[in-house]
């Protein structure tokens, strides 16, 4: 079945929809970036703990920007691009290594 009246594609809630799971997976990074932060503090900071919880930080810093970016692509136009792949492997990595340093943290 094609899309619209001029045969092209027709997105419908797609790009809302993606747009709101680039919103929640925002705010699960927040909570990660502040329980790491919480874990670094208990029981008074080491200097491990301390570039393990800044480098946490940074790199949700970094996410928090990517989904930005995706976020107004998504909402500036009905037909929104394509993800370049470098965003998403930024945002991919950004994401392993904010759970790598979260696991060093635990450990």
């Amino acid at each position: 079945m094609s899309g619209g009246a001029d045969g092209g594609r027709d997105p419908g809630l797609q790009p809302e929809r993606t747009r709101l799971a680039w919103r929640r997976t925002t705010l699960s990074g927040t909570v990660a970036a502040v329980l790491a932060v919480k874990t670094v503090l208990h029981g008074g900071p080491s200097p491990a703990g301390l570039v393990a919880g800044a480098l946490c930080c940074a790199l949700w810093l970094a996410f928090l920007y990517l989904a930005h970016l995706r976020i107004h692509t998504l909402t500036a136009s009905d037909t929104p691009t394509a993800l370049p792949p470098r965003h998403a492997t930024a945002a991919v990595l950004c994401t392993v290594a904010m759970a790598a340093c979260g696991a060093a943290l635990v450990f």
